[in-house]
C-alpha cells in the first residue's frame, strides 16, 4: 500500500440462516482469510427480518463512501438495498449463500464463497446497476432482481413460509421449491383482467391475467429466464405479462422459461419502458426480489435516477 493511500474497510452483512443455516457456516469458513490477510472489516449478523435493512441504514446515515458486502440470499440483498441511504456512494459486493440467487445468477458472481470472497476484496469490474422501485398505496420499495404482481408474487408468499423450501435447502436443491409451489399455486389462483399503462403512455388491456413481472434481470424464482433480454444498466425494465392462456399450457411453458423459450408462444407479453402503472381487478399478491408485499390492486414500477455500484 503506497503511503498516504486509504485502506478500504469493509462491511459484512452476514445472514446466518441463508439456506437453512448455512450462512454461518459459510462466514466461520472464509473470515479466517479475512484475518489473515490482515483486511479491515466489521462483521454483522442478522437476527431477524428487515434487520439487514437496518443494519445497511445505519452504515450508511454518515454520508460517506463505504463497501458493503452482503452474504446471503436475493431477500437479503434485497433488504440492504432498501436500507441504503445513498446508492451512489456504495459499492456492494456479494457473496451467494441463498436458496434461488438470481441475483448472483443475473450477473454472473461467482457460486463459490472464497471465489466469490476474492472478487469482493481484489474486483476486476465494478457495473453501475439500475435499482427499481415499486409503488403501492402504504408506501414503496426497491427492488433490483424483478418485482411482480399476480400468480409469481404468490408463489414467492408461499415459499417464504413453505415446508418444501427447508427440505429442498438441506439436499442442495432449494431452487426447486419455486416450481414445486408454483404447480400448487396453479389449482388455486384465478386470472384476473389488467390494465397496464407504460411510461411512453401506451395503455393495454389483458384479460385472463395470471401475473405481471418486472426484470431488472433476466432470472427470477430459481433460475426462470422470465424476460431473458433484460440488462441491468439500460435504465430500463422488462415487463413480463402472462395472459389468456391455460392451465395446461402453462404447465408446458413452465420448463421452457427456464431456458427463455417460453417467449415465442400467444399469451407471453414482453415489453421494454422506464415506468408502468398496473390496475388488476382485485388485490393481487406483490413482490420485490421475491419478498413479499401486502396483495394490492394498483402499482406503479420505475427505474430511479441514481444506480448502484456492484462487484462482479
Amino acid at each position: 500500500m503506497g503511503q498516504g493511500a486509504e485502506r478500504t474497510e469493509y462491511h459484512f452483512i452476514v445472514n446466518p440462516k441463508a439456506r437453512s443455516g448455512m450462512g454461518e457456516m459459510i462466514w466461520k469458513s472464509i473470515e479466517p482469510e479475512l484475518k489473515k490477510r490482515r483486511i479491515a472489516y466489521k462483521r454483522y449478523l442478522t437476527v431477524c427480518r428487515h434487520h439487514a435493512e437496518k443494519i445497511a441504514e445505519d452504515i450508511t446515515s454518515d454520508g460517506k463512501e463505504h463497501t458493503l458486502a452482503v452474504l446471503g440470499g436475493d431477500g437479503t440483498v434485497n433488504e440492504v438495498i432498501n436500507g441504503i441511504r445513498d446508492l451512489e456512494k456504495v459499492t456492494l459486493g456479494y457473496i451467494p449463500i441463498g436458496s434461488s440467487n438470481d441475483f448472483a445468477r443475473g450477473l454472473g458472481i461467482a457460486k463459490d464463497p472464497k471465489t466469490a470472497l476474492e472478487h469482493v476484496l481484489h474486483p476486476e469490474k465494478v457495473l453501475r446497476v439500475d435499482v427499481g422501485t415499486l409503488e403501492r398505496p402504504g408506501g414503496k420499495r426497491r427492488f433490483i432482481v424483478s418485482a411482480g404482481i399476480g400468480f409469481d408474487a404468490a408463489v414467492c408468499h408461499e415459499v417464504c413460509v413453505s415446508w418444501w423450501k427447508t427440505v429442498l435447502n438441506r439436499i442442495g436443491l432449494g431452487k426447486l421449491s419455486y416450481a414445486a409451489v408454483a404447480l400448487d399455486r396453479l389449482k388455486k389462483d384465478r386470472p384476473v383482467r389488467l390494465e397496464l399503462t407504460l411510461s411512453d403512455g401506451s395503455r393495454q388491456i389483458f384479460e385472463n391475467t395470471y401475473f405481471a413481472a418486472f426484470m431488472n434481470l433476466p432470472y427470477e424464482g430459481g433460475g426462470f429466464q422470465f424476460c431473458p433480454q433484460a440488462t441491468p444498466c439500460d435504465g430500463l425494465l422488462d415487463v413480463a405479462v402472462l395472459y389468456d392462456i391455460s392451465v395446461p399450457k402453462i404447465l408446458f411453458l413452465l420448463p421452457l422459461a427456464y431456458f427463455g423459450r417460453h417467449i415465442f408462444f400467444r399469451g407471453i407479453s414482453i415489453q421494454k419502458c422506464r415506468a408502468a402503472k398496473v390496475c388488476a381487478g382485485k388485490a393481487l399478491p406483490l413482490h420485490t426480489d421475491g419478498e413479499p408485499g401486502f396483495p394490492r390492486k394498483n402499482i406503479r414500477v420505475s427505474v430511479m435516477d441514481k444506480r448502484l455500484k456492484v462487484i462482479l
